[in-house]
């Protein structure tokens, strides 16, 4: 994982993304399934970067978090852990 403010990618070889704050629960349910299924990603801290709720928004229309983008560039916003296992299976991820 890294942090990055550089805005989202929109290749088909884009990293996944994720758009959080650590006092989110389901942001650390979040990272934490990411984190313990090895998969790389950039996660955009909101409380850190200027911009990145912003961002956040523009992508999902919405103010929940997380907002996950995935190398498709398609997003989920506030997703269980099944949904998130169900897109990345979807896209060869794990």
């Amino acid at each position: 994982m890294t942090d990055s403010a550089a805005s989202v990618p929109s290749t088909a070889d884009a990293r996944l993304t994720m758009f959080g704050a650590e006092w989110c629960r389901d942001c650390r349910r979040s990272k934490s399934l990411l984190d313990g299924l090895g998969i790389d990603y950039d996660y955009i801290d909101l409380e850190s970067v200027a911009d990145g709720a912003d961002r956040a928004r523009a992508i999902s229309g919405r103010t929940q978090i997380p907002v996950i983008v995935f190398a498709d560039n398609t997003h989920l916003v506030e997703p269980s852990d099944a949904d998130v296992r169900a897109k990345l299976t979807a896209l060869g991820t794990i």
